[in-house]
């Protein structure tokens, strides 16, 4: 299953990446695209805004199959405060084009990508079956402090092959 997450993992980043490269976080002194997988990270006392963070919440495996299916929850949870320059007060703009990005990375086709092992020294290797998804679903819009905050969800499955986990 590591390996469906984290091939879903890059399938997001780079579609946020390429809808909008502005999308950045500062974490550790590195500037990356704004999509985080919280089980990657270190530990840390609040999350960055502007920011998806995927978190894996559910997970179920079909028995009917030589290869069993894994049905994998996803929930990409993300906050704005606004910006600064206009004093927070285009938040609601801001977790609009959040939402509208989202939505573009996840409902872009194809949804599916080929899977792939990302744990060898010498880059990613592609294997034998592909990852899929659902659509997606928003959760309702929370106002923390000065932050908009919303969770949406989206079903991954893949077929589990020799090595998964």
């Amino acid at each position: 299953m590591q390996r469906a997450k984290d091939t879903f993992y890059i399938a997001v980043r780079d579609r946020i990446a390429s809808l909008n490269p502005a999308r950045l976080v500062l974490l550790r002194g590195l500037s990356r695209p704004g999509v985080l997988v919280e089980e990657n990270e270190l530990a840390v006392g609040f999350w960055p805004t502007d920011a998806f963070r995927l978190r894996w919440t559910e997970l179920s495996l079909g028995t009917d199959n030589e290869a069993p299916l894994a049905a994998l929850r996803c929930e990409i949870v993300y906050a704005t405060a606004g910006s600064a320059g206009n004093g927070g007060m285009d938040r609601g703009r801001m977790i609009s084009a959040m939402d509208a990005e989202l939505a573009a990375a996840i409902q872009q086709s194809p949804q599916n990508a080929a899977k792939q092992d990302f744990t060898a020294a010498t880059g990613p290797v592609t294997l034998k079956s592909n990852i899929f998804w659902g659509g997606l679903t928003f959760g309702p819009l929370n106002i923390n402090g000065e932050q908009l905050e919303r969770t949406a969800t989206v079903d991954v499955y893949s077929y589990q092959e020799a090595g998964d986990q």
